[in-house]
């Protein structure tokens, strides 16, 4: 059931804990944090999904990380794969665009410290900055890499222009952008497909919709209709649909609530058939 992250040999479940909704200070206290991340892990989830700025500002930066280590100080985490991000900066809690090299080392050095490793597994550029080379951006990963402080390397909320040129500096292991039935940009042009032909995971952000898209998929009658048929639930059919489109494809659904993760992990024992997942496809993508 596993599948096989980017071109390594790590292996893991073919849904992962999205953990941003858990790093906004208030949102959550500590010990309903590591009951969902601990009840993830009990459904079978082995990945998850953070970044130093899941919080309110900068003075908050790296909670999630921490909140994170604090759950997996009690379990055996050597199956753990903890993926994090950096790039990004909360200045009085906006969401800023920071990849030079220096930025770049102190986010992972810093997230090395919070997330309690000698090296992060998977670490991936939040985002490109407009005002820093590309190439600059992803070299220094590579540095990174080469000096055991990251295994792995990733890019969020690119395309085929940014892969390419990061793919020319090193391997890159994943893809991270938003995808689901409602932002389905990736796959109708063909970019989850271009992943996985050079063996490279695509995770996908907000696979549910994410806020009022989360919400807004009980207005739509075929996925009652699904989630009947199945009998299961709507986020469960939507989450189905995205693991059919691809075996590279890694949905990363955040939760805050026990209920939520558990959920979201079943969603792999749902089993939808081609008329299905054409009737979902008929439902017209962005």
């Amino acid at each position: 059931m596993r599948r096989t992250l980017g071109n390594t040999d790590i292996e893991v479940f073919p849904i992962g804990l999205g953990a941003m909704p858990l790093g906004i200070r208030g949102s959550l206290p500590l010990q309903d944090a590591v009951d969902v991340i601990h009840a993830a892990i009990d459904a079978g989830m082995n990945f998850i999904d953070t970044a130093n700025v899941y919080c309110t500002d900068n003075q908050d930066i790296g909670l999630n990380e921490r909140t994170i280590a604090q759950a997996l100080k009690s379990i055996d985490r050597n199956d753990i794969v903890v993926a994090t991000k950096g790039g990004l900066e909360r200045p009085q809690g906006r969401w800023e665009r920071r990849g030079s090299p220096q930025r770049l080392r102190s986010a992972c050095e810093k997230s090395l410290q919070d997330l309690e490793v000698e090296a992060i597994t998977l670490y991936q550029l939040h985002a490109p900055d407009p005002l820093v080379p590309f190439t600059d951006s992803v070299g220094e990963l590579a540095r990174l890499q080469s000096e055991g402080k990251v295994l792995n390397i990733g890019l969020s909320n690119v395309g085929y222009d940014e892969l390419n040129e990061a793919m020319d500096i090193t391997t890159i292991t994943s893809v991270q952008n938003r995808c689901n039935i409602n932002f389905r940009l990736d796959i109708t042009n063909g970019f989850v497909d271009y992943c996985k032909e050079n063996a490279i995971t695509y995770i996908a952000y907000s696979p549910m919709g994410g806020g009022s898209g989360h919400t807004a998929l009980r207005d739509v009658a075929l996925l009652s209709e699904l989630a009947e048929k199945h009998e299961t639930t709507i986020y469960q059919v939507v989450l189905a649909w995205l693991l059919q489109k691809g075996e590279k494809i890694l949905p990363i659904p955040g939760a805050s609530r026990i209920s939520s993760a558990v959920s979201s992990a079943h969603a792999v024992y749902i089993q939808l058939s081609d008329a299905d997942i054409q009737r979902i496809d008929g439902l017209g993508a962005n």
